[in-house]
């Protein structure tokens, strides 16, 4: 899919494409509707620049006990 923004609604909001990206990125997270990998694609960036970007706006990564448990069983430690 493809949105077109007009570069003049950019201009007058002072944003660049990139930081749209990140924007939108960052509230579909907040919204859980992205999870931090998905996330950190859609803005471009890597998992630990998002994490980063998170932190640096005190959002609070979702990290519940299935994403603990998934994340154990995949370092065999469950």
């Amino acid at each position: 899919m493809v949105v077109y923004i007009p570069d003049t609604y950019l201009e007058e909001v002072h944003l660049t494409a990139a930081q749209v990206k990140l924007e939108l990125a960052i509230l579909l997270f907040q919204q859980e509707r992205l999870t931090m990998a998905q996330a950190a694609r859609l803005a471009g960036l890597h998992r630990m620049q998002m994490q980063r970007e998170l932190a640096r706006r005190k959002i609070p990564i979702h990290y519940g006990i299935e994403e603990l448990k998934a994340d154990m069983k995949k370092l065999n430690l469950s």
